[in-house]
Parts: C-alpha cells; sequence; structure tokens
C-alpha cells in the first residue's frame, strides 16, 4: 500500500524544496527514487543520516529506494559546498569504500527480501567508466548551455570566492554528470525522483532538465534542509571530528553519547528526523519532556532509538550501561566487562600512570597505588586518611588499607580503575 511520502517527511520537518507536483506523482503508484552517496571513506557519518532517513521513510511508504554510490563522481569532487577540490581516489578503494557503505545501509533499508520495492545499490562509475570524452560533451554536454550550468549556486559561490583558488573544469563538469546519473535512472529503472539536501537542487534539476530535453519525459527533485545545531555549530561534528556510523571509528558508547548530549531545542527536532517514532508518539514524548525537561527523558530516547537502529540492541544496552559507570549507578562487573575502546573513551582525559605488570602480580599495596606510584593522591597521609573515611574505590569497588591490587583486579587485562568520592576518577594503565 502507498502511503503519503511528502506528508510524512512535512511534518517531521525535511521538505526544503519539492518540485510541483512531485506528492501527487507519487501517490499514484510504486515509484523509485534515488539519493547519492560519497563513497571517499568506507564509513558513512551522522551528517549522512538525513538522506538514509530519507530512503527509509520513502521505503516504508511503499517506494523502491536506490542508493547510488558515487563512484564515478568520488573520481572528480563535488563543488556544492565545499571550498577546494576533495583527493581523488582509485578503483579499489572505492570498490571497497561502497561494499562497506551497502552494509551500513542495510541497517535501515531492505535490500534482499525480494520485495517488489527491494532497496537497490548501483554505482555510477559502472556506466561512467565506458563514456569517451567525445562521446559525453556530443551525448549530454551539447543539450546545457554554459549560461544554465553558471547559474547554479554551487558554481557561483566557488567563482565568486578566492580566485587563486578558482574551480576546475573538471568540478564545474561535476553537475553534468551527476544530471546524467538521473537520466541514466530514469532510462534504466524507471526512476523518476531524485533526493539530497538543500545544496544539491542545482545538481538535481540539472537532471531534471536532461530528463525533460534527452529523455522527453519528465523528472522531480525534493530536498531535506541541511541540519544545523541550535548553537549555530556544525551538527555531526565532536571534539574528535565526525561521528560514524562504523564502530570501530566511533564507539557505541560516543555514539550513543553524542546523541544524549543533544540541547533541548535540537532534541525535539532531531527525533523527528533521525527516528522512526510515530507522530503521536513524539508528540506526547515532546510534550512530557517540556513538563520535566531535567529528566531529559527526550534526549534518552532519542540517544536509544538512533544507537539502535545503527548498532542493534546488545551495543545499544553496553552504551548504556558504560553511560552509568561515571554516575555511580554501577559494579565492578560492569566495569569487567566492557572492551578496551569503550573503557578508554569513558574515561578520555581522566589521569593516567603505568605500572608495571609484575608489581601487580606481586600485590600492590592500595596506600602506594594511591600515591608514590601514581601521585593520584600527594602523600601516603593523605592517602591513609581517604582510606580511613572509606571514600576510595577500586574498579567501583569500596577498599580499605589493608588492599592489595591484583591480577584480578585488572580490566581487560590492562587497567586499574581508583576513584575518590565521586567523581575524582584515576586509570592505572599496566604494561607487560
Amino acid at each position: 500500500m502507498i502511503k503519503n511520502f511528502v506528508e510524512e517527511l512535512q511534518w517531521r520537518g525535511m521538505v526544503h524544496d519539492v518540485m510541483p507536483e512531485t506528492e501527487a506523482h507519487l501517490m499514484e503508484q510504486m515509484r523509485s527514487a534515488y539519493i547519492g552517496f560519497d563513497p571517499t571513506a568506507d564509513s558513512l557519518h551522522i551528517g549522512n543520516l538525513v538522506p538514509i532517513m530519507l530512503l527509509a521513510h520513502y521505503q516504508r511508504c511503499g517506494h523502491r529506494p536506490v542508493a547510488l554510490v558515487g563512484g564515478a563522481t568520488g573520481m572528480i569532487g563535488d563543488p556544492s559546498g565545499k571550498s577546494s577540490e576533495r583527493n581523488l581516489l582509485d578503483e579499489e578503494t572505492l570498490r571497497h569504500n561502497q561494499q562497506a557503505v551497502k552494509n551500513q545501509l542495510s541497517q535501515f533499508l531492505d535490500f534482499k527480501s525480494g520485495a517488489e520495492n527491494e532497496a537497490l545499490m548501483v554505482n555510477n562509475y559502472d556506466w561512467m567508466k565506458d563514456f569517451s570524452f567525445l562521446g559525453f560533451i556530443r551525448d549530454v554536454g551539447k543539450h546545457l548551455t554554459v549560461n544554465y550550468m553558471m547559474a547554479k549556486d554551487s558554481v557561483k559561490s566557488r567563482l565568486s570566492g578566492d580566485v587563486s583558488e578558482g574551480m576546475s573544469f573538471t568540478e564545474f563538469t561535476y553537475q553534468l554528470v551527476q544530471g546524467y546519473d538521473f537520466l541514466h535512472l530514469y532510462n534504466n529503472y524507471d526512476c523518476t525522483l531524485q533526493m539530497g539536501g538543500s545544496d544539491q537542487w542545482g545538481n538535481i534539476t540539472t537532471g531534471t532538465e536532461l530528463i525533460r530535453r534527452i529523455g522527453e519525459g519528465k523528472g522531480y527533485a525534493l530536498t531535506c534542509p541541511l541540519i544545523t545545531k541550535s548553537d549555530g555549530s556544525k551538527f555531526g561534528k565532536s571534539e574528535g571530528g565526525n561521528v560514524w556510523l562504523d564502530p570501530e571509528r566511533t564507539s557505541p558508547y560516543k555514539f550513543y553519547q553524542y546523541w544524549l548530549n543533544t540541547s533541548d531545542a535540537d532534541a525535539a527536532k532531531y527525533i523527528k528526523i533521525f527516528t522512526f517514532l510515530d507522530r503521536e508518539t513524539i508528540e506526547n514524548l515532546i510534550a512530557a519532556h517540556q513538563e520535566a525537561p531535567h529528566q531529559r527523558e527526550l534526549q534518552k530516547r532519542l540517544a536509544e532509538e538512533v544507537t539502535l537502529t545503527v548498532h542493534g540492541q546488545e551495543q545499544l544496552d553496553n552504551a548504556i550501561k558504560a553511560s552509568q559507570i561515571l554516575f555511580g549507578r554501577s559494579t565492578s562487573a560492569d566495569l569487567m566487562d566492557l572492551d578496551e575502546k569503550t573503557f578508554l573513551d569513558i574515561f578520555e582525559g581522566v589521569p593516567q600512570a603505568e605500572i608495571n605488570k609484575t608489581e601487580i602480580d606481586a600485590g600492590l599495596d592500595i596506600i602506594s597505588a594511591l600515591a608514590e606510584k601514581t601521585n593520584f593522591l600527594s602523600s601516603n597521609g593523605e592517602a591513609k586518611r581517604a582510606l580511613k573515611q572509606n571514600s576510595i574505590s577500586v574498579n567501583k569497588e569500596k577498599v580499605g588499607d589493608d588492599y592489595s591490587i591484583q591480577s584480578t583486579d585488572l580490566i581487560n587485562d590492562r587497567f586499574v580503575l581508583l576513584q575518590r568520592g565521586k567523581k575524582n576518577y584515576f586509570v592505572i594503565r599496566v604494561l607487560e
């Protein structure tokens, strides 16, 4: 059954521009639509989540999503929103990245159920690689004037910038290549709609123009707003750079924390864009949050939903458990369950000292561990007083002055967590 895709996007705040008659076109029958993804890395990041969600909602509304990996365009570079040209990649790297991207998209899209609207992945390198330069400018280039191409915002912004930087002919022709993609998909896959971010409107409408002039048909366009944070900073970036979907690049714990730390204003916007929760559920969550914002239930639900979709239930559970470690609601067993990457992510920035494993194997008395071996506390006297006050924990367990750290205390065979009071942490890193 076909559901109203445009209406679904509108209440979620995901429509920036839409070509006239698009909504009616999509309500007639199942249609195919595509979005292009940049294959210059072997992981997508949360900046890619908006186009991914567009395709996911599209499939849920009964239509067929097509994910285009820009193997050819990845070899060129898109000037949209860029201040300089990108590095160009070889074919082997692009193929590897394509498969990695497909694996991540499979968390959101159905590629293999056999349903009529099963998702499809294509690579524009497959149809662009055999095009000769003369053939392309003869068969495609002659249909658009330079005036038309110069009028695009993505081109104008680059040409009006630093004259010494300029814009290469390669980048100038990008919109022709992307426009031809739309024409190729229209002719070969009956693809009638291209979607993307608002900065892609010019490239997308170049495609609709080629479909009109060469294909003698009609293509449609829909773009979503570029997501920003309410404080004006860039969405999708953390202090460490991009927030990646690959758990090796960004741990599920850090991924979960990114969403958990969202501001109230952003959480109310993001929960519509980045989750599949229905309208009533979201409105109830926002209303409840406004009643008790200090409980941050909106942020918690947002973090849970997005982490569950990207990383699965087990990793979500681990991320929640890891998040509780810093706030006292955890045990030594919880710490022991952490993998090394998550442990280091949680205690990033916490002071550390290195101790040889032979000292741990022999049993390291707690006073030495707190003072002379680590300088966590300034002296043996301070260590004794803290122990007498029952304010010292090893791996979240309170200890007395007769305690010695053993090899059985090691987290991941490498770490011991010391703690004074609720908030003062120190990590012993054990060397072989």
